[in-house]
């Protein structure tokens, strides 16, 4: 892949989001020492822009959130030349002026993930920034892109995949949390420790179980909802992707820790 077509930005696809390009891209399949991604990467062109495109639960949905091969796909797209993420996604609502259907690119990120690995760094002990989780140019680029979206919010993510309990997610709305989610970590922390900047561009799809009366929610509901948006999804992505391209590259992802041994190509 020549320095032309090697692609800075990368997307990360969420629930229902298996493409973004039409015809003429290239599938590339990437071995990593961490497994499989979760599927062969997509590089295509967007308005002159080389981008890689990753459905992170696999190209059928075959990946639980507690599953996903986190560690493989950031180190795939890393490997590719990717050095900026958009991480689309689908979100309950934990307030209800976040009704199914609006878009919004939070500012922060509360763990409650329970058995998941969350660093590459297993040995030495290595400290990495991370309290601002979300790239503030890529964010901007966002909202540039969606001029009707939230501009910030705390994405609380859970374990899964099971939906929470109406107790839970009181407490979480209590405890000023606006968006809740099962994907968001470790990914989010795994990009900056491979210095890519990463934005998640979350679409509210449900009103979660507690806040208000009702049935709860449902997969189907998620599923449906995250459907009609693709569309909408697909423009901001490809209008946020050429704000992003515009500007020069961040510096958000850089810390003082070293990634070279965890990059070493694969033998």
């Amino acid at each position: 892949m020549s320095a032309d077509t090697q692609p800075r930005i990368g997307i990360i696809g969420g629930s229902g989001f298996y493409s973004f390009f039409g015809t003429g891209a290239q599938q590339v399949k990437v071995r990593t020492p961490y497994g499989d991604p979760s599927a062969a990467i997509t590089v295509g062109d967007v308005d002159g822009t080389p981008v890689a495109f990753l459905p992170r639960h696999g190209v059928s949905h075959e990946y639980a959130p507690h599953t996903v091969p986190y560690h493989a796909n950031a180190w795939a797209l890393r490997s590719l030349g990717v050095r900026r993420i958009f991480a689309p996604c689908a979100v309950g609502g934990l307030s209800t002026d976040l009704e199914p259907g609006t878009m919004v690119i939070p500012d922060q990120l509360v763990d409650r993930t329970s058995g998941r690995s969350q660093t590459f760094f297993d040995g030495p002990a290595v400290h990495v920034a991370f309290s601002d989780p979300y790239c503030p140019a890529l964010r901007a680029a966002a909202a540039v892109a969606a001029p009707d979206a939230v501009v910030d919010g705390t994405m609380v993510v859970v374990e899964g995949p099971r939906f929470s309990t109406r107790a839970e997610s009181q407490m979480y709305a209590s405890q000023g949390f606006t968006l809740i989610n099962m994907t968001g970590q470790p990914e989010a922390v795994l990009a900056r420790e491979l210095e890519m900047c990463y934005a998640s561009i979350a679409l509210v799809t449900d009103t979660d179980a507690g806040v208000v009366a009702g049935e709860g929610v449902t997969a189907s509901e998620v599923f449906a909802v995250f459907e009609q948006g693709l569309g909408r999804m697909r423009t901001m992505l490809t209008a946020a992707i050429g704000e992003a391209a515009r500007q020069p590259e961040c510096l958000c992802a850089r810390g003082e820790h070293d990634i070279s041994d965890l990059m070493d190509p694969v033998s």
